[in-house]
């Protein structure tokens, strides 16, 4: 039988090309078999050898580091579809908390974005995360400003919610709870801390001098 030829058949113009077909081959395995990716799971998909892939990640943290920032439009879609209409601040992250975990389950290269990688769970606190984090719920139907969320107020909000989010990643719990029980519980523990934000002045009641 012929040797398969490389990058099937039709090998990248430059190496920017290389690395989206790379990237987009991880993306697309994860989403198949819903678990990480390694190095040889990737060059073997696209009939190359591993140094290949190597050449543009040297690592499979890196190449699902990738695969995570190349997945995250269409996820924000998604969190933002499912959330769609809720405008009180501890519903709609409760609920958004419930969607973002169980979405991780079926393509976990997502929760880099939110928990890190194995081996450097202080990204979480990075700027890219919490930026990443503050799109997410500016993105909501919530009006932040009107339940007293400024700027700071809703960077210290997303530090805590990835911090939330990492726990149940890193350590999700023996026996696991449905998404129902998850539901009760951040109600009864992360909804309390959300309302608890003193509410901005009302729209339109600026005050004369």
């Amino acid at each position: 039988m012929a040797r398969r030829r490389g990058w099937g058949g039709k090998p990248p113009a430059d190496d920017d090309e290389a690395a989206r077909r790379i990237v987009a081959a991880a993306v697309e395995t994860i989403s198949r078999t819903g678990s990480a990716v390694s190095i040889a799971d990737v060059a073997e998909s696209l009939g190359v050898i591993r140094q290949t892939v190597y050449r543009y990640f040297p690592s499979s943290e890196a190449l699902m580091r990738a695969s995570a920032i190349a997945s995250v439009g269409a996820f924000l879609d998604r969190l933002t579809q499912h959330v769609q209409g809720l405008e009180d601040p501890a519903d709609a992250l409760v609920e958004g908390v419930v969607y973002t975990l169980d979405d991780v389950r079926r393509t976990p290269h997502l929760g880099i974005m939110f928990a890190g990688t194995p081996s450097h769970t202080d990204g979480i606190t990075s700027e890219e995360s919490r930026a990443f984090g503050l799109t997410m719920i500016r993105r909501f139907d919530v009006d932040w400003e009107r339940h007293g969320y400024d700027d700071a107020a809703l960077s210290d909000l997303v530090e805590h919610l990835l911090r939330t989010m990492q726990s149940f990643f890193i350590s999700p719990g023996d026996p696991q709870r449905s998404d129902d029980e998850l539901r009760l519980y951040l109600r009864r523990w992360l909804a309390p801390a959300i309302s608890a934000q003193p509410a901005g002045p009302p729209a339109g009641s600026g005050s004369d001098d």
